[in-house]
């Protein structure tokens, strides 16, 4: 099965490039063709057989290349990766299609519930823990998606012409899709890859909103269906809620504002809405059941006749009739929400919905008299359907969190204080006497802001953010907004002015806490902050105004961030810590009486917590996950874990499975004290050597802004937020994104795995094995490093270091590097007992190895590119080809950012 599977791929792979080849033919040239075909031979005849021969046979073809060719030569290796992208899909879907139908999946519904069937674990107890659930991919607009939307629709569209010919049975084949691919890859070749100018936060909010009008609002729906059929339980809450960041995370983007904000929800708003009138007037073209030949429920009839449709034609269709009058509130409710009329308004008046509890009412009268009258034909129709997606998605569509700096949060409070004079420097304050202060604002009804006084531009910035939240809230209800993160929190003071600030706009009631309908939630980023999350939780749950909201809610949310412990501390070492924090958060919120709620910050790169989220959850904490988890999903990672509906159905499935399965599969386990005991040892040794090289080393800074692209990122326009924090050249205040995208273009790769070798220097290798084999925390740690590595190249990565002007450090550097690489390989293989990286997972080895050739040339040409710029060479041909090569690569790479 799995050569057959390895031969289907191969066809579509040399398919979709034989067409490609004749698109470059007749689009380009016969010269290009001929020279994008010796690259290529040369570079898959280098990886078959390594030799210094031809490594140079490669690199002279590459480095006699004029500008032109350079670019063009680019631009067919980037269409080709996108291209072998599909084909490598769809083969991930085969595969999991047929492993699913053997049972061989437990991130399947139906293989998880027969494997805890087979531990013992009854339905009843998989409805308790869903019936109070929450499983919730957010959406967010991390930069690290460098397609731009045209070109992932394009692919897509070669997707699905290769899909339907699988569904269209043996009278189909690829070859016989040839002129219609040909015809999408000539687009696809036509296409720019890169973005011509910067992104602002609408796009972005276009962007998230169409992934989920496309994908989420067709699938989450039938993931819960799903779920209530196969537990028999039709009434089952939904435990999916899709979040996004898009239009509410403030965090060191200053382009934020209190009217994207509501642009968020209304660009979300007309997108629902669209779709619930949509599928309301095909209801009611479907739904022509007369009076004179069924009978209707006394609830349909009442509803019917309220209906102000008085059309002659519907006199005798009763469902009709009530459609009509429910597709006229959702026109009105279309433009209460969005301040624009439906697309296509009701020939009749009525007025607004309330909310989508009234708008599901009616849906339900409806659904009920079908099914009183007509029975189970009627259990899982369009109807149905309907009313499971609102009860997903509202009318707000994806709940919206906000999130700000805690510094941000504290310069306001510090302005309202001193205007109100009430403290006349905040800031100076330590935290006793902070606390002190905000838990006696807290108490006091009286607002702090005047509209008479005068205030800096951030608090009043940050003020009508708030308002704008509070309207939004008063008009999608409580789902719309849930929480407000606070990045960077050291002290539970940064919690307090979260309330003090909502308390300010009034959603935060002195006399009635407990109804605040949004919970501040802390976010512990770097090491230090998650050492000290334990006490600075205790201290917050302490506090009686953030006690009250979180017995009210029955949780309290807690964010924990892989990127910046990453960039802190190593990989492992922010592995262990965020492991170990997660453990210490569970205590505290036991102790508090309430349950916790984690939300886990990960990217798409291994070093920002990237990987199978199956097994991520599945190696968290015993305890730390109790039905409940919050997860971003960023960048091109949505377009690769949702990008089309099966994919999104398998996704969502593997979070709910992993997310059940961690919650009831290990109940009463506990952890193994002399692992953790070793895996503490091992992370203060990672520590110790990724420190010393990233932040002890002099002149790592510049070794790393010359060795690696991060200048040249800058130009490529992926994002609304600048690469710093701050216009400092420090590591510390570089976002972790563009940190790991670094990394990963020039091919190193160095926060997935750097300071691993050093720590187990001296271990027993025995017990680092028992390690990796019983212990699912550690086991994911040494795949996701596996994988990494298998896609780095230290060869490639010495050309990029030669980039760097001062020969004698880039030598120093490389060479640190270098040597770390191979202790870290030696140790993975140690770990593994495998004679090569990815030993144990043969497909993905397969798929890596086919792809590293058309990678590499693109690294060669950026290479070069970057050269040529940073001499002085302002030619804007050789910018655009830089970052199309970067496109490239990352395309390549497929999980780089």
């Amino acid at each position: 099965m799995i050569q057959a599977a390895d031969t289907r791929l191969r066809d579509e792979v040399r398919l979709l490039g034989a067409l490609l080849g004749e698109v470059i033919r007749d689009e380009g040239s016969q010269d290009l063709y001929d020279r994008i075909e010796t690259v290529r031979q040369a570079s898959v005849a280098y990886h078959r057989d390594p030799s210094p021969a031809g490594a140079e046979r490669l690199e002279a073809l590459l480095g006699t290349l004029s500008l032109d060719q350079a670019i063009g030569l680019t631009h067919g290796f980037a269409v080709f990766s996108l291209l072998a992208n599909v084909a490598e899909d769809r083969a991930g879907k085969r595969r999991a299609r047929d492993q699913a139908e053997a049972g061989e999946r437990l991130d399947t519904p139906k293989g998880l519930l027969k494997r805890l069937a087979d531990e013992g674990m009854d339905q009843a107890t998989v409805r308790d823990l869903l019936s109070s659930a929450l499983i919730s991919p957010v959406l967010t607009a991390h930069p690290s998606e460098v397609r731009r939307k045209s070109v992932i629709d394009r692919i897509s569209a070669v997707g699905t012409l290769l899909d339907r010919c699988d569904q269209a049975g043996a009278g189909c084949t690829p070859d016989s899709l040839a002129q219609a691919l040909r015809r999408q890859i000539v687009i696809l070749w036509a296409t720019r890859l890169t973005r011509a100018s910067g992104l602002v936060v609408q796009d972005e909010i276009n962007t998230v909103t169409d992934w989920l009008k496309r994908i989420f609002l067709h699938v989450a729906p039938g993931h819960l269906a799903e779920w209530r059929a196969l537990l028999n339980t039709p009434d089952l809450p939904p435990f999916l809620r899709i979040g996004t960041w898009v239009g509410g995370d403030r965090d060191g983007n200053p382009n934020v504002d209190a009217t994207v904000l509501s642009s968020a929800f209304r660009t979300q708003a007309r997108a629902i809405l669209g779709f619930y009138l949509e599928e309301t007037n095909a209801l009611g073209e479907e739904l022509s059941l007369s009076a004179s030949l069924t009978q209707v429920s006394p609830d349909l009839q009442v509803l019917a006749d309220a209906s102000a449709d008085t059309s002659v034609q519907r006199a005798d269709e009763p469902y009709r009739r009530a459609l009509s009058q429910i597709y006229a509130r959702l026109s009105a409710t279309h433009q209460s929400l969005t301040d624009i009329p439906a697309p296509l308004p009701a020939p009749i008046q009525a007025r607004a919905y309330e909310g989508p509890h009234a708008f599901r009412t009616d849906l339900a009268i409806l659904h009920d008299s079908l099914i009183q009258t007509h029975g189970a034909v009627f259990a899982d129709d369009r109807l149905s359907q309907l009313i499971t997606a609102v009860d997903i998605f509202g009318f707000h569509m994806a709940t919206l969190d906000l999130r700000q700096n805690a510094d941000v949060h504290e310069r306001v409070v510090a302005d309202l204080l001193k205007v109100a004079g009430v403290c006349e420097d905040y800031l100076a304050l330590d935290e006793d006497a902070r606390l002190d202060l905000l838990s006696r604002e807290l108490r006091d009804v009286r607002p702090l802001f005047s509209p008479y006084a005068t205030y800096n531009d951030e608090t009043l910035k940050e003020r009508a953010i708030l308002e704008a939240a509070a309207r939004a809230l008063a008009a999608f209800g409580p789902q719309a907004i849930r929480t407000h993160i606070v990045s960077k929190t050291d002290a539970a003071s940064d919690m307090l002015e979260v309330y003090l600030l909502l308390k300010e706009v009034g959603l935060y009631d002195p006399s009635r806490p407990a109804a605040c309908p949004i919970q501040a939630a802390p976010l512990f980023e770097t090491i230090e902050d998650l050492r000290a999350a334990r006490a600075t939780l205790e201290r917050v749950l302490a506090e009686p105004s953030a006690r009250a909201v979180a017995t009210a809610r029955g949780v309290q949310e807690v964010m924990i961030g892989y990127s910046d412990s990453n960039k802190d501390g190593s990989y492992l070492t922010s592995g262990w810590e965020l492991h170990e924090a997660s453990r210490a958060l569970l205590e505290v919120t036991e102790a508090a009486g309430v349950r916790l709620q984690l939300f886990h910050g990960r990217g798409g790169a291994v070093g920002r917590g990237g990987g199978s989220s199956f097994s991520a959850v599945l190696g968290q904490p015993p305890g730390t996950v109790a039905g409940r988890i919050r997860v971003t999903e960023q960048g091109e990672v949505i377009a690769n874990k949702y990008g089309e509906p099966e994919v999104a159905q398998r996704n969502l499935d593997a979070l709910t499975c992993g997310t059940l399965l961690a919650s009831l599969g290990r109940r009463g386990q506990t952890g193994n004290p002399r692992f953790e005991a070793t895996a503490a040892r091992l992370s203060a040794a990672s520590m110790a050597a990724y420190r010393a090289l990233v932040y002890e080393t002099p002149g790592f800074v510049d070794y790393f802004r010359a060795a690696t692209p991060i200048a040249e990122i800058a130009d490529l326009k992926i994002g609304s937020r600048p690469a710093s924090r701050t216009p400092s050249t420090r590591i510390e205040d570089l976002r972790a994104i563009p940190w790991v995208f670094s990394w990963s273009q020039s091919r190193v790769m160095l926060p997935g795995w750097f300071g691993f070798g050093s720590a187990i220097q001296g271990e027993d290798p025995a017990e680092l094995r028992e390690m990796a084999a019983t212990w699912a925390f550690f086991r994911t740690v040494v795949q996701n490093m596996e994988m990494v590595m298998a896609k780095a190249d230290m060869g490639i990565a010495r050309r990029y270091a030669a980039l760097v002007p001062d020969a004698d450090l880039a030598e120093h550097v490389y060479q640190a590097i270098r040597d770390e690489w191979d202790r870290t390989h030696a140790a993975v293989l140690s770990i593994t007992g495998h004679d090569a990286l990815l030993g144990g997972q043969p497909e993905l080895d397969r798929l890596i190895r086919q792809r590293m050739p058309y990678v590499e040339p693109l690294n060669h040409v950026q290479i070069e590119l970057i050269r040529r710029r940073r001499s002085g060479d302002d030619d804007p041909r050789v910018r655009d080809g830089i970052l199309l090569a970067i496109n490239g690569v990352a395309a390549g790479l497929r999980n780089s950012g």
